[in-house]
């Protein structure tokens, strides 16, 4: 038999097998459906019998219309038991967003408060930055000026004509207040400098107290007074400051240079020291004495301590201003209240 031909009826039987082969398999699956839809469509008889002696109730069905009804009411249980917990889930969520929106209202309140007392403090802020200024002559911007105007207040910050429709009445005096702090910028600036220059003014004049960290007290006052150790009526031509010890440090009150370091009966060891202006300062009745004739100082450099050289009844520092050959009252450089 010829090779082809073999092969042809090879061919011819493996198609026919697999043809049978799936002709029973339809079948078969077939036979499985008719039989699901044979006992889906079997009927039932559901009977509800009443403990009294009411009429018997049937009901007829199938099973695939009971297994499709169990279906529907468990799958509307299961919704309801979703819903029920999402929505328990909202009321939650709606707690807390309450919660916070009144712990927002009042943390607003708060800032309401604040704001408020924002305003009166500027509003005192602005009548003493308008006396300074005015004393010390320096030109106010016109955002300042106009508001000394209108009676010496922030004005500006009451009046809504300016104020953008639907925003916060509180908003708008924050930036106007904001604006009216940055025109007093530039005046306070020249404050400053002028408290700078001013600084050094004053640490060329003897304007501070002559014992360090200003301990000790006034114990004999400048002018009229009654010699502790004559008991006459004489002129005292200074200060005597008393910490009721020896030793304590003297400072230099003003900057200049030392022009005399010595000794003598009266005022035993004393400082006189020269400072710009014709101003001469002296230190006297020293235990010790820190620094040298010739030697440049500073304001509040430490020159001597306290003690009991000289005319002296008890350790004390004799402290005296000359302008030119005039003795001052140094009371009135070092601005300290005299007990009378």
């Amino acid at each position: 038999m010829p090779r082809s031909r073999r092969y042809k009826r090879l061919e011819k039987n493996t198609i026919s097998s697999l043809v049978n082969f799936a002709g029973k398999g339809i079948r078969q699956v077939g036979n499985l459906f008719s039989k699901f839809f044979a006992v889906c469509d079997r009927k039932l008889t559901i009977m509800i019998v009443p403990h009294s002696q009411d009429k018997v109730f049937n009901i007829q069905t199938n099973v695939f219309a009971l297994v499709f009804g169990v279906i529907i009411i468990c799958g509307i249980l299961a919704s309801f038991f979703y819903f029920n917990k999402q929505i328990i889930g909202s009321n939650i969520e709606i707690s807390r967003l309450v919660q916070e929106n009144r712990d927002t209202l009042a943390s607003l309140d708060e800032l309401i408060d604040e704001n408020e007392n924002l305003l009166q403090t500027a509003k005192r802020f602005q009548s003493s930055l308008t006396q300074s200024l005015a004393l010390l002559g320096i030109s106010q911007p016109a955002g300042i000026s106009q508001g000394a105007a209108n009676g010496s207040d922030l004005s500006s910050l009451f009046s809504t004509r300016d104020m953008a429709a639907g925003s916060l009445q509180e908003t708008t005096d924050i930036k106007q207040l904001t604006s009216y702090l940055e025109g007093a910028i530039q005046p306070i600036e020249q404050i400053g400098r002028m408290l700078e220059t001013q600084g050094t003014l004053f640490s060329d004049i003897p304007s501070i107290w002559p014992l360090k960290n200003g301990i000790g007290h006034i114990s004999m006052e400048f002018g009229q007074n009654i010699h502790p150790i004559t008991g006459q009526w004489y002129i005292h031509k200074g200060l005597d400051f008393s910490t009721w010890r020896q030793g304590d440090p003297i400072v230099a009150t003003a900057n200049g240079q030392v022009v005399t370091v010595t000794y003598d009966s009266g005022f035993g060891n004393y400082v006189i020291i020269k400072h710009k202006h014709g101003i001469y300062t002296r230190y006297a009745h020293m235990s010790a004495v820190y620094v040298k004739k010739g030697q440049f100082v500073s304001q509040h450099d430490v020159i001597g301590a306290i003690g009991n050289t000289g005319l002296s009844t008890g350790p004390h520092l004799h402290y005296e201003v000359h302008i030119g050959s005039d003795v001052v009252d140094p009371a009135k450089y070092i601005n300290v209240k005299l007990d009378k």
